[in-house]
């Protein structure tokens, strides 16, 4: 089956679109030219930390004013894996571990801010935590490992899928 998701960057690394606010679009978040998971603004500081701006949209409300946990969890690995991006590597997530802290408002302003913990080989261990503004309480914190992707690395999944599709056409 073929993508038809479009151009997707390859090894030969390419500055994905990006929205006014600094954002890096994702093959979903293209067509809107806006992260659909609400990030407004994302930045790498002089010390190698991220920053995201956001605010969790109305439409992923899980309980009364309060974010679904996927959303948490979606947000924490989209701006985690994002580090890796804003060094210029393309990376994939291979764990991820969240802990949900406080349940999370919608509509209100939030920062994500995701470092490297450290590095060993293709191997990015990456932590991070999502606080509300202006007074900065922990929401949640996240870590990780995110996996240097090399140019086949998706080729790959799409002959592994169509090897799962022959075998259960197969049976």
């Amino acid at each position: 089956m073929a993508s038809t998701t479009g151009h997707w960057a390859g090894a030969d690394f390419q500055e994905p679109p990006r929205t006014p606010g600094g954002v890096a679009l994702c093959g979903a978040c293209r067509g809107a030219k806006s992260c659909r998971l609400g990030v407004e603004r994302e930045r790498l500081d002089e010390d190698g930390v991220a920053w995201f701006e956001l605010a969790c949209p109305r439409d992923q409300e899980g309980g009364p004013d309060v974010a679904h946990g996927g959303w948490t969890a979606a947000v924490l690995d989209d701006c985690l894996g994002h580090l890796p991006l804003l060094h210029r590597v393309l990376s994939v997530t291979a764990e991820l571990s969240v802990s949900f802290v406080k349940p999370v408002p919608v509509q209100r302003p939030l920062e994500v801010r995701a470092w490297v913990e450290r590095r060993e080989g293709s191997r990015w261990y990456i932590a991070g935590e999502m606080v509300l503004l202006p007074a900065r309480a922990v929401l949640a914190r996240a870590s990780g490992i995110w996996v240097t992707r090399d140019q086949g690395h998706f080729a790959r999944h799409a002959a592994w899928l169509a090897e799962q599709e022959a075998r259960g056409e197969a049976q």
